[in-house]
């Protein structure tokens, strides 16, 4: 009879345990959090605003002589300063909610690849064609999940969009996708056709500004699609 009752009775080690696999799952579900939108920006824009500022920092006034000399120079910091400020991006987005993003690992790897090269052999061009590599590796993965029947921005951008249906991620995707091939084109020939400075004011203000009304003209096709404004506010507010 003692036999069967211990038989029966919870094994200590085993609550213990299960307690502890409660514990933790809490504890990472309380490391992730949300980051608030200007920290988003911030992380995600960041880098580039650092990039540009040094750049027009140690550039050489048109009149300067050695102008050549003096924009590699104004290039070289400029990568590097670029190079330590994802670093930093990189640290703050793990430090304040817990994770880093896979784009923002794609980004980073790219640019620490590319930032090397362009100091290494003194040329801008690595730097500037780092973010069509970005543009059409993006598109190509949104692409190949459509082609298999996924659309992956679900599972990037999923917290972001809540209450969006299949469909509404579906036409997300594929509307991201062509636009990455947009702007992956566009960089091309800003960078063909363009000087280092002017090609970099508008990758900075141009190219973002850009992504922004783009992602705006989302928001009607989003609210079709089963997203509410409404719950995304209250949850912002609480």
């Amino acid at each position: 009879m003692d036999s069967q009752h211990k038989a029966d009775a919870p094994d200590t080690e085993t609550v213990e345990q299960a307690e502890g696999t409660v514990e933790l799952d809490a504890a990472k579900a309380a490391t992730a959090k949300k980051a608030p939108g200007w920290l988003s920006l911030a992380i995600d824009f960041g880098p580039l605003l650092i990039f540009f500022l040094t750049y027009r920092y140690f550039a050489p006034a048109d009149d300067a002589p050695n102008t050549v000399t003096g924009t590699i120079a104004a290039i070289t910091y400029s990568t590097g300063a670029f190079m330590a400020a994802v670093l930093v991006a990189l640290g703050i987005s793990q430090w304040k909610t817990g994770k880093i993003s896979p784009m923002l690992w794609l980004s980073t790897i790219l640019i620490l690849g590319f930032g090397a090269l362009t100091i290494y052999f003194q040329d801008e061009t690595f730097i500037q064609v780092k973010p069509t590599i970005i543009y059409a590796s993006l598109a190509a993965i949104l692409f190949i999940g459509l082609w298999r029947g996924k659309a992956l921005l679900k599972y990037l951008l999923h917290a972001a969009f809540e209450g969006l249906s299949d469909e509404g991620w579906r036409k997300l995707s594929r509307n991201w996708a062509l636009f990455f091939t947009f702007l992956a084109v566009l960089n091309e020939v800003m960078r063909a056709s363009l000087n280092f400075e002017t090609w970099l004011t508008l990758k900075v203000w141009g190219v973002t500004a850009l992504s922004f009304v783009f992602t705006f003209t989302q928001l009607p096709m989003l609210m079709r699609h089963g997203l509410s404004v409404e719950d995304g506010e209250a949850e912002s507010e609480s």
